[in-house]
């Protein structure tokens, strides 16, 4: 669908501001036209001495109420487009959150997180722009040259003509300069989002650069992507400012045109003086909306780049947004069963997973291994249901029998039966025990204290606030606060990536061991291992592998192998 199409009907556009811009711009131009003969006849009486000033009372005071219903109606139209313009971004704000949800750790690993943050924030705020003045502007840009044409035609056929044969002229070079300036808008667009990228990289990064003295170095890195944004930017006003000059040139010999026309038959006898006034006031207001809206496009093309940055993001969005309508998961749960899932990498002529398969069952810990790119992140993902497999299938196996796949399964009522440690667990600004609550909100303080102590961190205090990403704790603190987080949960299903990377032989023992009771509680465990102690805690052990595409079409080279874990 075309880009301004959607962009029209996101938010119940067409039928609430397209219906009041279009009334608001026809009253519009019905005002000018009644603006320009009021002028006409009151300036062609006085100076042909056929009115004074007691006489043209009435005129004046209708012209004033003209005026101010024309700066009222300019009004309303903009307070319209900004209520709509409100509430599109709202609307696309919410399925982009849907979106980002749905997409999961996928997304993050397409593109930078300062970048959707940007895309959400400013770049959807640019839209203020498009609603606010480009769109009213081309309804009037549509509306005022028909109307003031019509009129012309009534009283001064050869103005009327003049300007009917001129207008389209400005209309062809818009689009000449809009098809030359979409490059430069994309490019600055991009740049922004490298520029944002970058800096937020920078800021969570800090610590480390300090450490190492590599932190003045990333000062002549960003100001590298300073400039090239301030270039993009003044490139992109350059057009803007050229284009604006070429239309303000058209127009005005455009006017000049119907002027000498007017004042070559004033002279001759063979026109009226208030039909000529009429003629020479009512046509610029034919090429102004036009003149208007070259320099609204401008105004309007960060909020068209974001929208098309946004809209990409929604299509690329894997199967139902989070919480679309599905199947509910089986209850209790008996199996997760993995049949020869493959996932094509984008941009990688692999499949990573190539063909895994096993299934994990209540009271199991089934350890997941295989080289770094095997897919074993993305595995997990695909139970998750953030990924969605090339081929095969993951199975939820109900204990009366049921098996239902994810992607039939609701997505907020399944993941509610998760609980997913990742690589590095995220912990947000706040005490411990908040991050800890994630997991449950509705946890006490002894609950929240009992799975830190299961972890090794029985001594870390629950009101010892964290910054953002958990700074002022460890790696390995903040590796075993999200497996807390997890424990705290009571899942069916625990998904773990690398719970004990980084951590001492000691503390990784804790770990295995609390993992090992939630599963004799119950819960089925799915376990990312490399270390050889998480391996050798497993019941069983699968190793994965990745396989370019062709070969793991045909299954063999990518196929899992599961032996048990070593005694």
């Amino acid at each position: 669908m075309n880009l301004h199409r959607r962009l029209l009907a996101t938010g119940g556009t067409p039928t609430a501001a397209l219906a009041a811009a279009i009334a608001l711009g026809l009253a519009g131009a019905v005002l000018a036209v009644a603006q320009a003969w009021l002028l006409a006849h009151a300036i062609s009486s006085a100076f042909q001495g056929r009115a004074g000033v007691a006489e043209l009372t009435g005129t004046l005071a209708l012209l004033a109420l003209v005026l101010l219903a024309r700066a009222g109606l300019s009004w309303a139209a903009e307070l319209v487009a900004v209520r709509i313009s409100g509430r599109v971004k709202a609307a696309l704000r919410a399925r982009l959150l849907a979106a980002a949800v749905a997409q999961g750790p996928r997304l993050a690993a397409e593109r930078s997180t300062a970048r959707t943050a940007l895309l959400a924030t400013r770049g959807l705020d640019a839209l203020d722009g498009y609603y606010a003045r480009y769109v009213p502007q081309l309804v009037l840009a549509a509306v005022v040259p028909v109307a003031v044409v019509a009129c012309l035609g009534f009283v001064d056929a050869v103005a009327a003509l003049t300007v009917a044969l001129t207008v389209p002229l400005i209309p062809v070079f818009m689009v000449l300069i809009g098809r030359m300036s979409a490059a430069y808008r994309d490019r600055r667009w991009a740049a922004l989002g490298r520029l944002a990228h970058r800096f937020a990289d920078v800021v969570a990064g800090l610590p480390t650069l300090r450490a190492f003295g590599r932190a003045d170095a990333q000062v002549a890195i960003l100001r590298r992507a300073t400039d090239a944004y301030r270039s993009s930017t003044i490139a992109t006003l350059r057009v803007a400012f050229l284009s604006a000059m070429v239309l303000e040139l058209l127009a005005t010999i455009s006017v000049a045109l119907v002027a000498v026309g007017v004042g070559l038959r004033l002279v001759d006898g063979s026109l009226g003086l208030e039909v000529g006034l009429f003629a020479l006031v009512l046509a610029p207001e034919a090429y102004l909306p036009l003149r208007r809206l070259g320099s609204e496009f401008h105004a309007a093309e960060e909020g068209v780049a974001a929208a098309r940055d946004a809209f990409a993001l929604l299509d690329a969005s894997p199967g139902p947004e989070s919480g679309a309508a599905g199947a509910p998961p089986p209850d209790p749960l008996a199996a997760v069963r993995i049949e020869g899932v493959s996932v094509e990498q984008p941009g990688r002529e692999v499949s990573a997973p190539a063909g895994a398969s096993l299934e994990v069952r209540p009271g199991e810990v089934v350890a997941v291994t295989g080289p770094s790119g095997a897919g074993k992140s993305t595995l997990l993902a695909a139970v998750l249901g953030f990924t969605v497999p090339t081929s095969g299938r993951v199975l939820i196996l109900g204990a009366d029998g049921t098996a239902r796949d994810v992607a039939d399964l609701d997505a907020d009522a399944w993941r509610r039966r998760i609980a997913w440690v990742p690589q590095v667990p995220y912990l947000a600004p706040g005490t411990i025990a908040d991050n800890v609550r994630l997991g449950a909100p509705g946890a006490g303080d002894d609950a929240v204290a009992a799975a830190l102590a299961a972890v090794g961190l029985g001594d870390l205090p629950l009101d010892r606030t964290v910054g953002e990403r958990g700074r002022g704790l460890s790696g390995g603190q903040r590796r075993r606060v999200g497996v807390a987080r997890a424990l705290l949960r009571r899942a069916s299903l625990l998904l773990l990536d690398e719970p004990t990377a980084g951590l001492d032989a000691e503390a990784e023992a804790r770990v295995l061991a609390a993992v090992r009771a939630e599963a004799e509680r119950g819960a089925a465990v799915l376990l990312v291992a490399h270390r050889p102690g998480a391996v050798a805690g497993a019941d069983r052990t699968v190793a994965v592998r990745w396989a370019a595409v062709e070969d793991a079409a045909g299954g063999a080279p990518g196929a899992a192998t599961v032996q048990a874990a070593p005694a």
